[in-house]
């Protein structure tokens, strides 16, 4: 897995920047009608009145308010701006941060009222210009600017598949939080994904710090998948802040299923649906049976240690050599090579819950069955497990959330 965390003054009532050449007109028409000779006015005042009176009336009755105040700090991040007119309409909002970053928002209430259509990002500095009309059409400017919080409390998400990697049909994109996550609409909202071709795309929560996305069935082949983390500033729990921006983009490589018949002791490799290879196999021996179920390839090692005592079979078995594993489960089942299983591939199931496939020890022979699939697999390619005697693996044990329906998911 791959992470990396990711002004202007209020013008008042003078109505903005844009109101000030409809005031000096108003000066300038004032200046040539007393240079206009006394014949006009009669010496009684009563011009000067009124043209005092119409400069008046070119003012926007439109009224633009901002919050924050201009020059607030620590700001929070979400349910603080808000650009209101009142007396008018707000036909411009435009809200920037410190790099020139347009905020999306919208405009409701008929014009009266406009809000930011996400979080805004931690310490930093944005600045707001708003426009609105009154009913004659005239308009007033509002301008502000202030700055975002400085979390003390934050927290990361560390994700799978890596950016850039091609993987296989049943790969979810997973992430796990170092923090336990209590408004998990706040953060799942702060986490989009773009697919070509397109195709629905839903999360799923495991407890509070995993959040794994994936699609109704299997990805096709070749779909491009984009994912973006807008997760800086986001409340994650009270107090505690995301700090991370990230685009991260895999692709879905082609499709290869492979099925283990545990009562058969074979396993049929499938690519795009049809057999290509048929290998003997040996699973979980009475009382360590293999999981049934889809498990999803999470981790792919040349050569691995396997002690009994990491996964509750203490000084049953510490096997330093391992050669070509795959693993399957977070609990400890891999698809492996095997040197030590003399005639148990095809014939019967000799393994501590693992699939264990021929190899030889030190595993530098491509031709056997563990090395030509080791090299024919990735990361994210799916193994199917059925007719053991044990139960069904458990979604949230690896990146197995194909064992749940999609209602559930969804859900």
């Amino acid at each position: 897995m791959n992470v990396r965390p990711i002004s202007g003054a209020s013008v008042g009532g003078r109505r903005g920047r844009r109101g000030w050449p409809v005031v000096i007109a108003g000066v300038v028409l004032m200046a040539a009608t007393a240079c206009g000779g006394g014949d006009s006015d009669s010496g009684s005042g009563g011009g000067k009145g009124k043209d005092s009176s119409a400069a008046q009336s070119k003012q926007s009755e439109a009224v633009v308010t901002i919050s924050p105040k201009t020059g607030a700090g620590e700001v929070d991040t979400s349910g603080a701006l808000k650009v209101t007119a009142g007396k008018g309409r707000l036909t411009e909002v435009e809200v920037k941060d410190d790099k020139g970053t347009t905020v999306a928002g919208s405009i409701s209430g008929g014009g009266t009222s406009w809000t930011p259509s996400t979080h805004l990002a931690a310490a930093t500095k944005y600045t707001v210009h708003a426009v609105a009309k009154d009913s004659a059409g005239r308009q007033a400017a509002e301008d502000s600017s202030f700055t975002t919080l400085t979390p003390k409390n934050t927290f990361l998400g560390y994700f799978t598949p890596e950016d850039g990697s091609t993987v296989g049909v049943g790969m979810p994109f997973s992430i796990r939080f170092t923090r336990g996550i209590t408004k998990p609409g706040d953060v799942e909202k702060a986490i989009k994904i773009k697919t070509e071709p397109a195709v629905d795309v839903e999360g799923h929560w495991f407890g509070n710090d995993r959040l794994d996305f994936r699609p109704e069935k299997y990805w096709k082949s070749g779909t491009k998948v984009t994912v973006k983390l807008d997760l800086d500033g986001v409340e994650g729990r009270d107090g505690v802040y995301g700090k991370q921006t990230k685009t991260v983009k895999f692709t879905i490589g082609r499709n290869q299923v492979s099925v283990v018949d545990a009562k058969k002791h074979t396993m049929k490799v499938t690519q795009d649906g049809k057999v290509v290879k048929t290998i003997p196999v040996t699973t979980g021996k009475p009382g360590y049976d293999t999981w049934n179920g889809q498990m999803v390839m999470s981790e792919k090692l040349t050569v691995t240690r396997m002690n009994g005592d990491t996964v509750g079979y203490g000084g049953e078995y510490d096997i330093k050599d391992v050669p070509h594993a795959i693993r399957l489960t977070n609990s400890g089942t891999f698809l492996h090579g095997n040197y030590w299983g003399g005639d148990a591939f095809g014939n019967y199931n000799a393994s501590h819950g693992c699939v264990g496939l021929r190899d030889v020890k030190g595993g530098y022979d491509s031709g056997v069955p563990a090395a030509w699939f080791f090299n024919h697999s990735m990361i994210g390619d799916v193994v199917v497990v059925k007719h053991s005697h044990d139960r069904t693996v458990d979604p949230d044990n690896g990146l197995n959330g194909w064992n749940m329906s999609w209602d559930k998911w969804k859900a």
